[in-house]
Parts: C-alpha cells; structure tokens; sequence
C-alpha cells in the first residue's frame, strides 16, 4: 500500500480516537460559549471498533458513513482498528512530520468599535481548562455583537473573550448625550393653579355652574395658566385686561370687573390672578349679552330668549383667538341701534353737567295745592324762577311732572321720595342712567334679528317689516292697555288666518262676560257671541267671523305663551290717535293686508287674500317662519344723533334703570 495512503488512514483513526473522547471531556469542561453565552451542540458519539470498548458491542457495530466529515491534525503511527479495507498484517509506514487536513478558516467580519461593550479594566482572560485543549484546534473567534446605544451592559470581566478584552482596552467607551428634561409651559404653575382654584372663582354674581365650568378647564388644560406666564399678563391676557377696562364704554359697571393685584415674585398670586381673570372674562361675556338682570323678574310679561354663553364656551374662543380682546367685546350687541345708543352715551359723558344743583331735603310727600318750606327749592330747581310762596301750585305741579316724565317716572306731577332723589342728580347724569337701561333691553334680543324679520317698538306704537337694514312696511299699531299691557318677547311667525274666529281668553271672560251673563243670559248674544258647554262644565265664548269680529279679516300668528299675535280690527278710528294702547294684549296693525303682502310673498297678493274674505276660516303657511321681534325702546337715537323718546306707557324703562341702580 501506498506510504501517503497508510499516512491518512492512521490519522483518520486517530482522529476517531479523540472525538468519541470529547463528549466526556466537553461535559464537563463546556457547555455554553463563553462570549456568547449560547449553549454549544452536542457532539455526535462515536465507537470504537478497536477492540478498546465494550468487547461486544465493538465487532457489531456498522461502519461510519463515508460523507462523515473530520476536522483536525492527527500524528502518524497511530493505527486505526477494525476497518475492512485495512490489512492489519501490512506494516505501517511512519512520517517525521503531522499530516494536516487542508480545511480553509471561516472569514468572521471585522468588529465595529461602536457596538463593543465599554470595559472598566482590560484584565487578561482567564486561560480555557486543560482537559478541553485536545479538541480545539484553532481558537475561537467571537461571534459579531449587536448593543443597542441606548441600553449598553457592560460584561463582567472574567466573562469576556480574550480578542474583544483586548479591543475593550483600546477602545474609548462613546459620549452618551445629556438628557435634558423641559418641563412644558405653564406646567410649573400646576400645583398653585389646583390649590387656588376654588376661592379664585368666586366672583360676585357668577353662578355655581359656570364657577365649576371654570375649574373643569383648567382641569382639562392640565392646570396650566391661560393669560399668565413668569413675566406676568401675556400678549392674550393684556387684550382680556384692556376689554375690562372698557367695560364703562358699553354702559356696563367697571367695578364688577375688578382687576387682580399680583407680585411676578409670587407664583401663588400669579396663578390665582390666571383664575380670576378666567372668570371676569366670563362674566363680562354673559353681562354683555344681557346676564345682570333676569327679565322675568322684573315683569311676567318681559320674557326674552337670552342668549348667555356657557363659562366653557367663552374660555375655549378666547384661548384660541388671535385677538382676545375683540372676541370678549363681540359679545356685546351688533345691532346698530346699539352702536347709536353707545355713542351718545360717549358724547353724555364728554359734556357732563356741572352746574351746581340745589339740594331739596326730605320732607313728606307734596300734592297739589299743599304748603311747606321746599317749594321755592323745587321751583329753582325744576327752572320756575324765585318765589317766596311756599303753595305747591298747578305751574309747579306740571313742570314736576314733566320732569318726571323725562326722568322715567309716573308723571303724576307728587313730589314724592323718588321725585326727591331724582332732583338731586345732575341731568347728565340721568341720560346716562336712560340711556344704559335701553342698551340693556338691546341685550335681550337675539344677536341675529333675521335677514328679513319684523319688529313691533311698543312705547312707539309702530310695526316694520325689515329687509337688511332696508325698511319694506311702517305702520301704525294699537297696543294693549296698562291693564293688559303687550308683552315684548321674540318669536317666529309661522301662519296667517283668514276670516278668523275670536276666542274669547279667559281674563276678558272673567272680567266681562261672566258677570254680563249673570245679569241677562242674552248678553252674549246681542253682541253676536257663541256660548258653548265645555266637558268639564265651564263655558267657551267664540265670536265667529265677519265684520264684527274683534280679530277684523286677518290674523298673524305665532305661537307663545301669551297667546298674543297681530291682527286686524274692525275699529281703524283709533289709528288717528296719538296714544293708541286700547287692546286686550294684541298688537292691531292699521294695513294688515300690505303686511300679509310682506310675509306671504308674491303668491298671495292682497287682491287674492280680498277674494276669501266671507268664504270660511282659511289658514296659510308663510313660505318659512319670519322671526318678529315685540320690543321695548323707549329711546331711539336717529343717524344724525338726534334722540326720540316715548312714554314709558308700561313702566317697563323705570324697572330696569332701577335694577340696575340698585344692583350697583
């Protein structure tokens, strides 16, 4: 046999020698890598077939498969045993040198500096057992490492490999970046905004609800500060402060919006100054829109639909606004009339009165024809020129009365205590009073009159049918008596009535037919009244329609809780007079056919409403409801300026100015 052939023969046996050996050596020297610390495999088991086993397993056991791949360097001379194709009689030819396997070594990529672990030291790494260097024939190199930056471990240093302990050494560990908290703005003021939130709300006139809407948004905002920061107002809180200061020029009372007093040193001012502002803004916002008097109160028949915005509608336009400032003031009127009303009140107050007064005292209540020692006063007041006689005569009695009538008060001409009172303001100072309690009732009316709406001015007396500013109908009314005064709401026309029947209300009935048929059951029917029995034992009064009936050929409805609507009158003398208050509560129109003209369009002409009259009740629907609008303006001011007023036919003008008087 050839010297090379015997030379791989004996290796390969060597070989199998040593690797049936390993599983022994490996189980008890390693079982995990120590760079990796992944467990290594188990290495396949291999028999012995020379006879130094287990005697008979040895001869039965199969040979190894011939794709069987074997790493290593084997010596010459070792003799492989129990294989076939080996003549064990054959001597065996020896080499002075090893015999190496030509295997190539595995190409492992380069190490990247920046995924190396730091180490603290660079020890050298503690040498491999003893028993395991037989089957390790190159040392092993480190499988590559991937560290996330952020989350570098550093390997005990008994642990690490000997080649990355040595790059550990010479590499520097990297400059991790300096975390850097920022403490969002307006974050600091947190805990003070929490603690002084409850008593900061708690502004005079601000109901329970809105105060804890306040709250809620701080709440939602984190408790963040909405106008102040370190350097005190901010840009938004400066343009909210300066509105507040204004509040004087739309007839609204400066001391309700008293401004908080803070130090920039003191955080806990500063965050109940933010709070306090907050709720000035809000009641500024609803005070605008007609939120310092509650109309019901005041009378049953003054029932507007106020518009008051929520505390939580108010802080979310006004964070979010470009200009805070104009956002608070928008919530004020936007009616022309009361632009007009705003700036007479200015031109008052730019030539205010300062002629000293004579000053009445109090004293009982003086009539007609009675004596006392404040007479000759109250004629140097009332302009009447000196007089020695102390007889409250009928010259003095009529310029009372008509200063009471300018005043606002019951012209009745009797020095009373609130005669007394209203003698001694300045009349500069009366305007002024006037004129803020009509801008008070402009703020009872919706922003948005309509497009195309009507309006009914009671005191005046006068309906109008407006089309963008642009008047279409002015006519005459009659309006309800003091007794049964019209009440002044809004509302939207829906319907007209043609040849309507009239119900009788219930307060008529009381007052007029229930003791007109006790004394003759004919007496509704002399008048041409129907009598009917109602289910529950009462009686119904209906006039039915034609000439005589109260409601004339027409009637406008819209449906409320005073039951009042327009309507024509079979009575048109009374449009000549000057006072026309006669009705029941209605509103009588002297033209009701050019208003239907107006409301129902060009369908229905007043030609074509003629035709139906003496045909039978006939309802028909306004093409879309008209917002009407029953006001109270017993001061309108014209576009030159000039100011008109009108009786106070109610005393609706005098309850409000005195509300106002007495809030403040």
């Amino acid at each position: 046999m050839p010297r090379r052939h015997w030379a791989n023969l004996t290796s390969a046996s060597a070989l199998a020698i040593m690797l049936s050996c390993a599983p022994v050596l490996a189980e008890s020297a390693r079982t995990v890598d120590p760079a990796t610390g992944v467990p290594l495999p188990e290495m396949p088991q291999l028999r012995l077939l020379d006879g130094e086993g287990p005697g008979p397993q040895a001869a039965t056991a199969a040979p190894a498969p011939e794709n069987d791949i074997v790493t290593g360097t084997v010596a010459s001379g070792v003799r492989l045993r129990g294989a076939a194709e080996i003549d064990a009689a054959a001597p065996v030819e020896t080499e002075d040198e090893p015999v190496a396997l030509d295997i190539p070594p595995v190409e492992m990529p380069a190490l990247d500096p920046a995924l190396v672990p730091a180490s603290k030291s660079a020890e050298p790494a503690a040498p491999a057992p003893a028993e395991a260097a037989p089957v390790q024939a190159a040392p092993a190199q480190p499988a590559p490492e991937t560290v996330a930056p952020a989350a570098v471990t550093e390997p005990p240093a008994e642990t690490a490999p000997g080649p990355l302990r040595a790059i550990e050494a010479l590499t520097p560990p990297p400059e991790l970046p300096k975390v850097v908290i920022t403490v969002p703005p307006g974050l600091a003021f947190a805990a003070d905004i929490a603690a002084q939130a409850g008593e900061a709300v708690a502004v005079r006139r601000l109901g329970e609800r809105e105060r804890a809407e306040i709250v809620a948004a701080y709440q939602a905002n984190e408790n963040k500060p909405f106008w102040i920061d370190a350097k005190g107002w901010t840009a938004a809180g400066k343009q909210i402060v300066a509105q507040l200061e204004r509040a004087a020029d739309d007839g609204l009372r400066p001391t309700d919006y008293a401004l908080p007093v803070f130090e920039l040193s003191d955080r806990a001012k500063l965050a109940a100054a933010d709070i306090r502002l907050s709720a000035l803004a809000v009641l500024y916002a609803r005070d605008a829109r007609g939120g310092r008097l509650d109309p019901r109160r005041l009378s049953k028949l003054i029932t507007p639909t106020l518009y008051l915005p929520s505390a939580t509608e108010v802080l979310s336009e006004l964070a979010g606004a470009a200009d805070a400032g104009k956002v608070l003031a928008a919530y004020n009127p936007p009616h022309e009339q009361y632009r007009r009303l705003k700036a007479k009140l200015a031109e008052l107050r730019e030539h205010l009165d300062d002629t000293p007064l004579v000053r009445i005292p109090a004293g009982p209540t003086l009539k007609l024809g009675m004596r006392d020692e404040r007479v000759p006063l109250v004629r140097a007041r009332l302009g009447l020129g000196p007089s020695d006689d102390s007889v409250f005569d009928r010259s003095t009695a009529l310029a009372l009365a008509d200063f009471q009538k300018k005043a606002g008060l019951p012209a009745n001409g009797i020095l009373s205590e609130r005669t007394v009172a209203a003698l001694g303001k300045p009349a500069a100072a009366r305007g002024e009073e006037d004129i803020i309690a009509q801008m008070e009732r402009w703020r009872w009316l919706p922003p948005d009159l309509g497009a195309k709406h009507i309006i009914v001015n009671v005191p005046e007396m006068r309906v109008r049918v407006i089309r963008d500013g642009r008047t279409l109908l002015d006519a005459r009314t009659v309006i309800g008596k003091p007794g049964s005064a019209t009440p002044i709401f809004s509302h939207k026309m829906d319907h007209v009535v043609v040849n309507p029947s009239w119900y009788v209300p219930p307060s008529i009935l009381k007052k007029e037919f229930l003791p007109g048929l006790a004394a003759d059951p004919d007496y509704a029917a002399k008048r041409g009244y129907i009598v009917t029995r109602t289910k529950g034992g009462g009686i119904s009064v209906r006039q039915p329609p034609g000439e005589r009936n109260a409601l004339g050929w027409i009637k406008f409805m819209f449906p409320n809780e005073h039951a009042v609507y327009l309507h024509d009158t079979p009575s048109r003398r009374l449009f000549g007079a000057d006072k026309r208050a006669f009705s029941h509560g209605c509103v009588r129109v002297e033209n009701p056919f050019a208003l239907a003209d107006q409301v129902l369009g060009p369908e229905w002409t007043s030609e074509r409403l003629k035709k139906l009259i003496g045909k039978g009740e006939r309802r028909i629907n306004l093409p879309e409801p008209l917002p009407i609008h029953l006001v109270y303006n017993t001061i309108v001011i014209g576009a030159d300026g000039h100011v008109t007023r009108f009786d106070d036919v109610y005393g609706f003008h005098r309850l409000v100015r005195q509300a106002l008087e007495q809030q403040g």
